[in-house]
């Protein structure tokens, strides 16, 4: 039995730059909805991708009206394979808070792509980036080698180009918020 996320209704939070997810969403569901039968949804009590049904779209649902969920989750639809976007959650197993060290080593290693592309949106946008553990009953947020393997992956991104459709999405994000001003990754 598929399993449709909660919607939740709120308002948007006001955003710096007046960025909203409305926005974000008209950007990307006008650039893949033809092109890949895929939407983009704010408003999810939590994220979830509905893989395509009977011909209807995929749905990428963010968290809320999280600017930043809808970036990652949207990291995350770039990188995954056809076969993994034809299932829900593109297959991922997802451990929630309370995961024990290998848990959460295995957590950061699949984490670190989407999280340097999520970045890279984030810089296109001129949105703040934060690394996340996705943890909170973990003891520290995030280590410094997962923070230096998403920061030299997303350095790697920069100079070698993203995934195909991630490269569309961040050109389309850095000529809407930059006007295509050069990205580069700040020194933190």
């Amino acid at each position: 039995m598929l399993v449709s996320p909660q919607i939740l209704k709120s308002e948007p939070s006001v955003m710096s730059l007046e960025l909203s997810v409305t926005q974000l969403e008209s950007l990307f569901n006008r650039l893949f909805s033809s092109a890949e039968n895929t939407l983009l949804r704010s408003g999810a009590q939590e994220p979830f991708y509905r893989a395509s049904i009977n011909q209807q779209p995929a749905i990428i649902f963010s968290r809320e009206d999280f600017f930043s969920s809808a970036l990652h989750e949207t990291a995350h639809w770039c990188i995954a394979g056809k076969e993994r976007r034809q299932l829900d959650d593109f297959g991922y197993w997802y451990e929630p808070d309370g995961r024990n060290a290998q848990q959460q080593a295995e957590f950061e290693r699949v984490e670190v792509k989407p999280q340097a592309i999520e970045w890279l949106f984030s810089l296109a946008c001129d949105h703040v980036f934060n690394f996340s553990a996705d943890n909170l009953n973990a003891t520290e947020s995030c280590t410094e080698e997962f923070k230096n393997k998403v920061r030299q992956q997303a350095k790697d991104y920069l100079e070698n180009g993203l995934p195909p459709r991630a490269q569309l999405f961040f050109n389309l994000l850095n000529s809407q918020f930059r006007e295509g001003k050069k990205v580069s990754l700040p020194n933190v």
